[in-house]
């Protein structure tokens, strides 16, 4: 592990080793026939919809690499992020298994068939928003309840959007993870259903079955581009699940060379670049302040950091600014490129690939990870303007 802290403000890259031979059976989870179940679930909701796959080639051409493509996850059903994915899956997995279905029979039509046997259950969670929303749509869309509880200092805006859908929904007093802890003394007070993507000994099935539904943007990166393999690949991370559903789907793909894969955070919650700078699972502490509200959490979740620190490339934590400018960036595109409206969470990843590969203060991080003309990057754009007006004021500003 070797620590480059270039301009501290901006960016911080802690860079992994990683080992020869790793152990499989952590990934066993993510296998091509797990995800070919959830890609049929996920294809038989209504109104489903792959999201666009963007290709920015002016973009890459002007910072010195071969591709950069980005999925658009602002087009996910109507619900502007990526979540949803993670959160219809856990909540059909957990309805199948009351139902006693078998595994080919999870799909929309025959859970909803049956809907009378399980439209008592209620589900709950914890969210900064996206997930929220997404916990609150499917358990709509299958005909439940849903209780969802916001951390302080969440944004009105989203509140709202949940209250759309759920039949409860409020900001509490406290940060996210003692919300998290919140909503699971209330799920059991109450014999609700904890929908939550933090793992933590003794809950780990939900959490895992939420990663699983991630494996539908891989699954559709692989249907829409068939020629661009990735040598790079970025993912955002809150708790770490969907960087790990990623990379634990990507290194099952053994028909492929494995990209170096980096995890970006928010410097106000920095909680997998902690844990791999201290090589142990470490919370942060305190109010989490960043502007990247779906990346505020402190603690990462149990099965994530255990799949992220063997086979992770590195570890990257952002200021807001680097957030800020990939938003200015993809909304702003160079000619021959394509808008992608991108919140501050969805364009962290943009960001910092734009200062490291333009900024000569990271050229040693370039270097590191051995960009070069050759070089073609995925990224996934994971939310759009969840909160309009914050988007307006720093696109605009």
């Amino acid at each position: 592990m070797n620590e480059q802290s270039t301009n501290k403000e901006a960016i911080t890259c802690l860079l992994n080793t990683i080992p020869e031979t790793l152990d499989s059976s952590a990934f066993a989870f993510a296998d091509k026939q797990r995800a070919n179940t959830v890609f049929n679930f996920h294809s038989s909701l209504p109104n489903y919809a792959p999201t666009p796959l963007v290709k920015l080639s002016s973009l890459a051409d002007y910072l010195g690499i071969k591709d950069i493509l980005i999925k658009d996850e602002s087009k996910r059903f109507d619900l502007n992020a990526f979540k949803v994915l993670g959160a219809s899956f856990a909540i059909a997995k957990y309805l199948g298994d009351f139902l006693g279905l078998n595994e080919e029979d999870i799909t929309f039509s025959k859970i909803v068939d049956k809907q009378a046997m399980y439209q008592h259950i209620t589900f709950v969670t914890a969210t900064d928003g996206n997930h929220g929303r997404a916990v609150a749509w499917s358990a709509k869309l299958f005909g439940c309840k849903a209780v969802v509880y916001m951390p302080k200092g969440s944004s009105p805006a989203r509140l709202e959007a949940i209250k759309n859908y759920a039949a409860e929904a409020s900001i509490t007093a406290q940060n996210y993870d003692d919300t998290v802890n919140y909503a699971n003394q209330q799920a059991q007070k109450e014999g609700w259903i904890l929908i939550q993507d933090t793992a933590w000994q003794g809950y780990e099935k939900i959490p895992l079955q939420i990663m699983q539904g991630y494996f539908t943007l891989v699954t559709e990166y692989l249907q829409q581009e068939q020629t661009i393999w990735p040598t790079h690949v970025f993912v955002q991370a809150g708790v770490g699940s969907l960087p790990a559903a990623i990379l634990a789907h990507l290194c099952n793909l053994s028909d492929r060379p494995m990209p170096k894969f980096i995890v970006v955070e928010a410097q106000g919650a920095p909680c997998l670049y902690e844990s791999k700078r201290m090589n142990e699972l470490t919370r942060v502490e305190g109010d989490l302040l960043t502007i990247m509200a779906g990346l505020a959490c402190g603690k990462p979740s149990l099965i994530a950091w255990d799949i992220l620190k063997s086979a992770a490339s590195a570890f990257i934590a952002c200021s807001d600014d680097i957030a800020r400018r990939g938003m200015r960036v993809l909304g702003n595109p160079l000619a021959g490129d394509q808008r992608v409206t991108s919140g501050e969470s969805g364009s962290v990843t943009l960001g910092a690939l734009f200062e490291i590969l333009s900024n000569k203060n990271f050229s040693t991080i370039k270097e590191e990870l051995k960009f070069n003309s050759d070089s073609s990057v995925m990224l996934f754009s994971t939310e759009g303007d969840t909160d309009p007006e914050v988007y307006r004021d720093i696109v605009w500003s």
